[in-house]
């Protein structure tokens, strides 16, 4: 019992209640999840520091475990889903360490002295689901910090915190507007896997203080801050909303969005939708330019993740292959980290679609080797059902690949990069109006997407292939327009679309460029290349080839 009292006397002292004991066991209860943790790390510490003194038949150690939760007393009885687990927690925690979940690892996450290992998703008897645990061993605190830190550092992707959007009118009357968007912004920001988002309860915090957002950022250990306002006149809605990279204060990306408020929810799921899709691709751009800047032999998983995706997006042919192995090293620093295997299996992807594979079987079978780790890795990672759908359209599993990407969507409807895959596997399936709308929304909702130039190649061929020539046409020609449109694709698109509108000068100017960018161009390549779901769904871009003179 005197372990006990010692225990209970400090969980007094720092604020906390002890709501019953249990045998040898103390359940408490804390306002705050990082005063929770702290305390439980300088019990643990203290207690080490006692144990020094004491002969191996005398020391005490003790586990405990920190979740967050709703407590339930009635009739001197404490229970609760968030107690239940809070004591499985307790059981898995290592001797005089701690375990949490990742809920409270998200609030506590640079505001204890302690560092937490990010031991996976686990499971427990009695709770339903698996549960992402933390683990700060004892034995690793002083000789192996390094160690750890490096552990941890090896998968350490950037992270977020979404402040309540300020209401300009500065009437309370429409708070209810910024805090709408802002709490559907976290949600939303939360399904891209690659970075981590802060509660809202932790960012509500600083709601109406006038805290500079550098201290808010080292306060809540995030690397950007999102903030912004809303403004209402009249009928319009004003919305603004700023990036900031922490570290210096600077801005990386600002937007003003002006709506009409017509349906409240409507204008608040656009906002939301809007701001979330232009903001992945700003977050990754502004990694991928640090990553490259860094020398090469100094980079963790992470870094050479965004290197990787930088070389990737060129599109071109060896940059493409040092992609592929960049992700590889990636996943050898980091053997979970569901991304680099995905956008691995992407990279097999362009070069098979783009012409590089000298052998596009092999090719495909590699790249679905990986994505299928990938969805081990994370089966709630968008880019990974993204990533499979396209070797499934290229295998000519169409089915399989609009199920996949649907999937994608569902799991972050705010990846543009899906929709556009989607609109390409109903293309290929002659679902010519969903692909359309599909494409149509992956341009609108990513404008300043590394893939655009993509985006807009599919759309075009999605039209040729509805006969649409002069719509095709007109889409091909803005693919040109972007300064990284690459490959023969754009010049072919063109090319079939002015032989099937007999403008056949024209074509065979476009069909000369695209033989420039790819010299081994034939039919028989494009139906390789191109499997449709339906016989003879590829017929207009052939048969538009074939007028110009391709074999």
């Amino acid at each position: 019992m005197q372990v006990l009292d010692y225990v209970s006397g400090m969980i007094t002292a720092a604020g906390g209640t002890v709501l019953r004991y249990a045998g040898d066991a103390i359940l408490a209860e804390f306002a705050s999840a990082v005063t929770a943790a702290k305390t439980a790390a300088t019990v643990q510490i203290e207690l080490a520091n006692r144990n020094e003194s004491f002969g191996v038949n005398e020391k005490v150690q003790i586990r405990i475990g920190v979740n967050i939760g709703d407590v339930i007393e009635d009739r001197g009885e404490v229970f609760g889903d968030g107690v239940n687990l809070a004591a499985r927690l307790e059981a898995a925690a290592p001797e005089g360490g701690i375990c949490i979940s990742a809920s409270v690892h998200e609030q506590v996450q640079g505001k204890v002295d302690v560092i937490f290992s990010d031991d996976g998703a686990e499971e427990f008897k009695n709770i339903d689901h698996p549960v992402h645990v933390f683990r700060w061993y004892p034995e690793l605190s002083v000789i192996q910090d390094q160690d750890m830190a490096t552990r941890q550092s090896k998968s350490e992707r950037p992270s977020i915190a979404v402040l309540a959007l300020k209401n300009m009118n500065g009437d309370s009357e429409y708070d209810f507007l910024g805090d709408g968007i802002t709490e559907d912004l976290i949600t939303a920001l939360s399904k891209i896997r690659t970075f981590k988002v802060i509660s809202r309860e932790s960012t509500f915090s600083y709601k109406d203080t006038a805290v500079d957002v550098r201290q808010i950022a080292k306060e809540l250990g995030v690397k950007f801050i999102l903030e912004g306002s809303v403004r209402k006149a009249g009928s319009r809605v004003r919305v603004t909303a700023q990036l900031i990279d922490a570290s210096n204060g600077h801005h990386v990306w600002a937007e003003r969005y002006d709506r009409e408020m017509e349906d409240i929810f409507d204008l608040q799921d656009e906002m939301v939708q809007i701001i979330a899709s232009a903001l992945e691709p700003e977050l990754n751009a502004f990694e991928r330019a640090r990553a490259v800047s860094k020398p090469p032999g100094n980079l963790d998983a992470w870094e050479l993740y965004q290197r990787a995706l930088w070389h990737m997006w060129t599109y071109e042919d060896e940059s493409t292959l040092l992609a592929m192995e960049m992700f590889k090293k990636a996943n050898e620093a980091d053997p979970d980290f569901a991304p680099a295997y995905a956008y691995h299996a992407y990279s097999c992807y362009i070069t098979v679609i783009m012409g590089y594979a000298k052998d596009p079987k092999a090719r495909l079978q590699e790249a679905l080797q990986s994505a299928d780790k990938a969805i081990k890795c994370d089966d709630r990672d968008a880019i990974s059902y993204f990533a499979a759908a396209r070797i499934h359209m290229m295998r000519g599993d169409h089915d399989a690949s609009v199920a996949s990407l649907r999937k994608s969507i569902k799991l972050n409807p705010c990846f543009a990069q899906s929709y556009h895959g989607l609109g390409m596997a109903l293309a290929l399936s002659g679902e010519f109006e969903e692909a359309k709308q599909c494409t149509e929304k992956a341009i609108d909702m990513s404008p300043r997407d590394p893939m655009l130039w993509a985006f807009n190649a599919v759309h075009a061929i999605t039209l040729l292939l509805n006969n649409e020539f002069e719509a095709a046409l007109e889409s091909a020609k803005t693919t040109l327009r972007f300064t990284n449109t690459t490959g023969y694709w754009a010049h072919a698109v063109m090319a079939a679309a002015l032989g099937n509108l007999d403008r056949i000068d024209e074509a065979v100017t476009a069909l000369d460029k695209a033989i420039a960018a790819k010299p081994d161009l034939s039919i028989a390549y494009l139906e390789e290349t191109l499997p449709t779901k339906l016989p003879g769904g590829l017929d207009p871009y052939i048969n538009g080839m074939k007028k110009v003179g391709l074999k």
